[in-house]
């Protein structure tokens, strides 16, 4: 070193996450933007009108699916043509945004020979994708 505070240079797979993450987070910013658009803009038709809001959100989460006759879990998928709905992709993208990443750097782990840290990432992802999937569930 020179007497300057100089950052040693990052690992390949630190360089190949970050930029990853950093994609995938303004993939799912951008997505909730323009979704956010269509949906306040009046382009996508909503599932709940604006002028039924006030009254659905001081309502329980099972009360709302009754009374907008809506199904829990991945149902919303079926209704990704209502703006109000359409908005959940970004929240989707944006809370599994750092499985890509982690699938980015598993190649740079295997190549030298870091099966560990190969098989650690795959194991996170897993684990992602069986919270998304609704398989357990804990709680109510």
């Amino acid at each position: 070193m020179n007497g300057r505070n100089e950052l040693p240079a990052a690992a390949e797979e630190q360089v190949r996450y970050a930029t990853w993450l950093q994609w995938s987070g303004w993939i799912g910013l951008l997505s909730l933007v323009g979704t956010f658009l269509l949906y306040a803009t009046g382009m996508l038709a909503p599932v709940i009108s604006f002028e039924q809001l006030p009254h659905v959100w001081s309502l329980s989460a099972a009360q709302l699916l009754h009374e907008t006759g809506q199904s829990p879990g991945w149902a919303w998928l079926r209704l990704l043509d209502r703006g109000d709905v359409l908005n959940l992709v970004g929240i989707a993208l944006l809370a599994s945004c750092s499985a890509a990443p982690l699938l980015a750097v598993v190649p740079i782990y295997l190549r030298r020979g870091d099966r560990v840290f190969a098989i650690l990432c795959l194991l996170q992802v897993a684990v992602l994708v069986l919270a998304a999937s609704g398989v357990v569930n804990a709680g109510h």
